[in-house]
């Protein structure tokens, strides 16, 4: 009799191991744009001097955009070698963080010592109910929560289409094919935590990847390297290496995305 498949999302979540990625998601995965951190300044977030606490901050693609703004950002992220290599990359562009290797549900900062609180790429990895409560208990009063995407789309006939079948085959277990890059599930939860004028901001933005950048891209997805064994990973990599030249031989190919950012304020 099969597992239900409640069962089996659980049981992969449990496996996902980032920092088995940590190389390639430095390399090759695309941060968020310009355009984001434009726009989150039109809520008052990255402003100079802003103490922002980056959850999930993995390789710190959103936290050194912050810090470039002149934030003073705290990357934190349960896997060492993300932070290793975010602070690689931090000190290549001579930005300056705080790293904190924790959960996002259990935070070791003490109540309301922190201007905003972001989450990048993360929120569905997170107890949702626990790591609001705990963002709103950090956060200063009037202090913002920024909870936001940036997805591949896997338009019909499109690379992304192509690789996320490739991913499905060799992994049947992984679960997040087929996105439109927004979440409004997750607002109920954020109004539940006590978090008010609550909004929301999406965008479509191409990104160009060459094809040994879109492999790179990939195989830092929780899909592959961060579940598959290292000789699963490498046949993957041939394999998506082939379709690519058969399928879509242009390159760089050019990639389309989602921006999707929720904005919230702590009373």
């Amino acid at each position: 009799m099969s597992r239900p498949a409640q069962d089996r999302t659980e049981e992969f979540n449990r496996r996902v191991d980032f920092g088995r990625t940590a190389n390639d998601y430095g390399r090759h995965r695309a941060g968020f744009p310009d355009e984001f951190f434009a726009r989150l300044r039109t809520f008052h977030v990255g402003l100079p001097g802003q103490r922002v606490l980056d959850l999930g901050s993995g390789t710190g693609t959103l936290a050194r955009g912050l810090a470039a703004a002149g934030c003073r950002v705290t990357a934190l992220d349960p896997a060492a070698p993300m932070l290793r290599e975010g602070c690689r990359l931090a000190e290549e562009t001579h930005l300056a963080l705080d790293y904190v290797i924790a959960k996002s549900e259990a935070l070791p900062l003490e109540s309301a010592t922190q201007d905003v609180i972001t989450a990048g790429q993360c929120w569905h990895w997170f107890d949702r109910t626990t790591a609001a409560a705990e963002a709103r208990r950090v956060l200063t009063a009037d202090g913002l929560l920024v909870i936001a995407h940036f997805d591949w789309l896997p338009l019909a006939g499109s690379p992304v289409e192509a690789t996320e079948k490739l991913i499905e085959r060799c992994n049947p277990d992984w679960h997040f094919g087929g996105s439109h890059g927004c979440y409004p599930q997750w607002l109920p939860g954020v109004s539940a935590a006590g978090f008010t004028e609550i909004e929301t901001f999406s965008f479509d933005h191409m990104v160009p990847y060459s094809h040994e950048g879109w492999r790179g891209r990939i195989r830092a997805s929780a899909g592959v390297a961060a579940t598959l064994s290292e000789i699963d990973v490498i046949r993957f990599d041939q394999e998506l290496a082939q379709l690519l030249a058969e399928q879509f031989p242009q390159d760089p190919l050019t990639i389309p995305h989602r921006v999707y950012a929720i904005v919230a304020v702590s009373r």
